[in-house]
């Protein structure tokens, strides 16, 4: 009997294609319930991911086949990995498929932010012609500091260096090879910040008004990684105290606005009240083309996991 993959999360439909190709009997469970999930696993050697479900101790524990969980998209930090790799499941991400979809959405919200294209817009369907009160700003001159230099902080940064803007790149886990510099050299020099690094113990709230305090000059504040590093307090204060003049959210720390207390609600309210705030529903990696791409970037590693 061919070995069971099961997916628990809508992806595209290359990904059970791919995997029948490789003689994998292919099981869609994105419908299932948690307990259902959860009853089903130990017989199935493969679990394609999203964001459905947190892959804990817990939930390893009663996958006793379980070999390879693929998330397709970017980030683990649903997943316990320390866990996995104790149970030698070996767990594949998809970065490389949807670092071009980042890039450009974090380029475009920061040219909408910078030329006012969301104000001007909303105002001009209204009747309001106003050119001075619409006035931008070019990124051309400035100095963009990337905090995170995997393949999304790479790939802005490339798209970035036609703009005429320094950019300095910090990654503390995993050297620089174009555009380094040090953390300080970007509390010192950065006009923009643009965030591309995991959700982990280490960077959870590391945006608060210490951080913000070592800036030399107030920033626009790009946040396309994980919500819960900018916690919203932090965000508000920065805000108020001028240190963020601009910010740009495709994530929230809370992402189900539907369970927002009154508390969240009144603390959006008041950040997005300033008018150079720019907001998305963490859709920054989701286009078509990589909504493809990321099943290509996973069936090809779990391709050579089988074939090593």
């Amino acid at each position: 009997m061919p070995a069971q993959v099961l997916i628990i999360d809508e992806v595209h439909e290359s990904m059970a294609q791919g995997l029948e190709a490789m003689q994998f009997s292919v099981v869609d469970g994105s419908t299932w319930s948690k307990e259902e999930i959860i009853h089903q696993i130990p017989i199935f050697e493969g679990l394609v991911v999203r964001s459905k479900l947190k892959i804990d101790a817990s939930f390893l524990a009663k996958a006793h086949s379980l070999r390879f969980i693929a998330r397709a998209g970017a980030g683990l930090d649903l997943i316990d990995l320390e866990a996995a790799s104790q149970r030698n499941i070996e767990v594949f991400s998809a970065n490389e498929g949807n670092k071009e979809a980042v890039a450009e959405h974090v380029i475009g919200q920061l040219l909408s932010l910078a030329h006012r294209l969301h104000k001007s817009d909303r105002e001009v369907r209204q009747g309001i012609w106003d050119r001075e009160g619409n006035r931008g700003w070019e990124i051309s001159g400035k100095t963009i500091g990337i905090i995170g230099y995997g393949h999304m902080g790479q790939s802005v940064a490339f798209r970035l260096s036609s703009f005429g803007s320094t950019i300095l790149a910090y990654d503390k886990y995993q050297p620089v090879s174009q555009y380094s510099a040090e953390m300080q050299d970007i509390f010192n020099q950065a006009d923009i910040v643009s965030l591309h690094i995991p959700l982990t113990d280490e960077t959870r709230g590391m945006v608060n008004e210490q951080w913000l305090s070592q800036f030399k000059k107030p920033i626009v504040l790009i946040n396309s990684s994980r919500g819960a590093i900018s916690p919203l307090p932090a965000l508000l204060i920065g805000l108020e105290k001028g240190q963020i003049q601009g910010l740009i959210l495709d994530v929230l720390p809370n992402e189900k606005i539907n369970t927002w207390s009154e508390e969240e609600k009144a603390l959006f309210n008041k950040i997005s009240s300033f008018p150079a705030t720019l907001f998305s529903p963490h859709v920054a990696g989701w286009t078509n083309e990589s909504y493809r791409k990321i099943n290509e970037v996973l069936l090809a590693k779990i391709k050579a996991f089988y074939t090593a």
